[in-house]
């Protein structure tokens, strides 16, 4: 099919890390990222929970805010001529994981579940999240894991714990086939 003038192609990968709080997503999609910039491999990264955060009037839903703001990142990174995109996000359920697929229709899309143990992401979480959320966030944790343990989403998980990130994110690079050892 022939694409009319200003028509993208649409992106080539999609890698959506997923995992509950305190399982590094943050800080792998950091890491992968400086590795494939290292490499000269054309990326964003993209920390989804950081497009939410605010507190709007109560009529808007701060999820539907979140995604709008990822269409339009992700518009103005393919007007760039990036057709790889890292996402991080705990992904609950199918229609999340479709959301960001339509948002983002790569050819290629796969979706890493970083893991630890519920001890190691609850200690993480204390020591990152110093507010007046910190024990919500803390008791989140294993309620997120459930979550996530019964919704399967993932193609494939990485272990972050008692590793280096970099191993860690090169694990994950690898596995998604994004780059080779």
């Amino acid at each position: 099919m022939k694409r009319s003038k200003g028509e993208r192609e649409p992106p080539e990968s999609l890698l959506i890390i997923t995992g509950t709080m305190g399982a590094g997503k943050t800080v792998v999609l950091a890491e992968a990222s400086d590795i494939l910039a290292q490499r000269q491999i054309v990326h964003a990264a993209i920390d989804l929970d950081a497009l939410g955060l605010a507190h709007l009037p109560s009529a808007v839903r701060s999820d539907g805010v979140m995604y709008d703001n990822l269409r339009s990142i992700c518009e103005n990174y393919a007007a760039s001529g990036v057709q790889r995109f890292l996402v991080a996000r705990a992904i609950e359920d199918n229609a999340q994981l479709e959301l960001c697929r339509d948002i983002i229709p790569a050819a290629n899309t796969v979706v890493c579940r970083l893991t630890a143990s519920i001890e190691a992401m609850k200690r993480r979480v204390a020591m990152r999240d110093l507010g007046i959320s910190q024990r919500e966030y803390i008791a989140r944790v294993a309620k997120l894991s459930d979550i996530l343990d019964r919704a399967r989403l993932e193609d494939f998980a990485v272990a972050n714990e008692n590793r280096s990130l970099t191993d860690v994110a090169l694990e994950m690079l690898v596995k998604a086939g994004w780059i080779s050892n």
